[in-house]
């Protein structure tokens, strides 16, 4: 886990995440939480990518087991169950503060007028992306935002275990 600043992201990084992706990787500013092999789980991206696109998701979760366990809750409809953890006064609160932290982050990167205010995943008040609300969890490290951690919790993907395509890629293993 790691929040900024950070580290340039090498081109074995960026390699790795583009292959994650399936797709060129824009914007990467950092790689903001690993696997434990070293490759990529989640990168710090610009709020506005390079073709001028605002992008709201600063921690962008890119792990492709990770992201596909994210989506095995989301159509489980692990969502509503996550969004009435709100109704805790303790958890809303950190939910808002981890709202708060995210943009802090994100701000570091550049101010842009399109999404000022707006974090990712439905902070601070619903529960509308678990990819991005795992991203932030993972990056952030536990106990930063409840319901990031919460969702990682339920999914059969573990960051404490490697399920990578090419374990170590990006440190040239």
């Amino acid at each position: 886990m790691t929040t900024p600043p950070f580290a340039p992201p090498t081109d074995a990084e960026i390699a790795v995440v583009s292959a994650q992706l399936g797709r060129e990787a824009r914007g990467v500013v950092g790689i903001a939480a690993r696997c434990v092999c070293g490759n990529p789980t989640v990168v710090a991206t610009l709020p506005r990518l390079p073709d001028g696109s605002p992008f709201p998701t600063f921690y962008y979760l890119t792990h492709p087991v990770a992201a596909a366990a994210m989506s095995t809750l989301e159509a489980e409809h692990a969502m509503p169950e996550l969004a009435e953890l709100l109704d805790d006064e303790e958890v809303a609160a950190a939910y808002l503060r981890a709202h708060q932290a995210f943009l802090a982050d994100r701000s570091q990167y550049g101010d842009v007028p399109e999404i000022a205010g707006v974090s990712a995943g439905g902070m601070p008040t619903r529960v509308k992306c678990l990819h991005a609300l795992a991203g932030h969890a993972l990056a952030a490290g536990e106990g930063v935002n409840p319901i990031g951690d919460e969702a990682l919790r339920r999914a059969r993907w573990s960051p404490e275990r490697c399920e990578c395509v090419e374990p170590g890629a990006a440190r040239g293993r």
